[in-house]
């Protein structure tokens, strides 16, 4: 019987001890971090991704020659 082969009460009894072991207090609290911690990573990569399109567009836009460049042919 592998990991894989756990099944509805076998899950249920791993909840059952987890519950008794630490308490629902417990519980709730840690899972409340695990949320905030989920929203940080989320909106850390959402933030990256902004910041790198960007960078992106600034590249975009300096292709086109400035009035000075224009002064120089």
């Amino acid at each position: 019987m592998g990991i894989g082969n756990i099944g509805l009460p076998g899950l249920l009894l791993i909840a059952i001890v987890v519950l008794v072991l630490f308490g629902r207090g417990k519980i709730s609290s840690l899972m409340g971090e695990v949320g905030k911690g989920i929203t940080a990573f989320k909106k850390g990569v959402s933030e990256s991704k902004d910041e790198i399109e960007n960078e992106a567009s600034d590249v975009a836009r300096d292709v086109t020659p400035s009035a000075t460049d224009k002064d120089k042919a």
